[in-house]
């Protein structure tokens, strides 16, 4: 178990379902999220590999901030099938001020740990649209 700079523990079943999603496609999105009262990122949804990006931005709360993986899939101009994992940092404005700190403070260790290169930093709805993964992913 390994400790971010806030001090927030990251429970072991978080890279275990990276894991799972990244080798074994067994996830399409994981979202964490930071659990106040044992001090530790935990995974709070798994969503299934047939589940739509809908259903991934609907499990984020609209007021209250979450990490989130999300394996996006895609063609490239040569017709090639890619897929490429994002780490996302949902962090809307109208979320509570103490708990964007936290969640801020603790995301670079976190998405060190998970080893993601991707990243989509979101604060509203309009930041979390297919397009914006689209336009990163190439």
């Amino acid at each position: 178990m390994a400790n971010s700079a806030s001090g927030m523990a990251v429970d072991d079943d978080c890279k275990l379902r990276f894991l799972e999603l990244k080798g074994k496609r067994t996830h399409r999105y994981i979202v964490y999220k930071i659990d106040d009262k044992v001090n530790k990122i935990v995974v709070e949804k798994l969503g299934g590999p047939d589940e739509s990006y809908d259903s991934f931005t609907a499990s984020l709360p609209e007021k209250d901030c979450r990490y989130a993986i999300y394996d996006y899939d895609f063609v490239t101009e040569d017709n090639c099938q890619k897929s490429k994992i994002f780490f996302v940092a949902w962090s809307p404005d109208i979320a509570r001020v103490r708990t964007r700190m936290l969640y801020a403070s603790s995301k670079d260790r976190f998405k060190r740990e998970l080893d993601v290169t991707h990243e989509i930093q979101a604060t509203d709805a309009s930041e979390i649209e297919i397009e914006n993964f689209k336009q990163k992913a190439y």
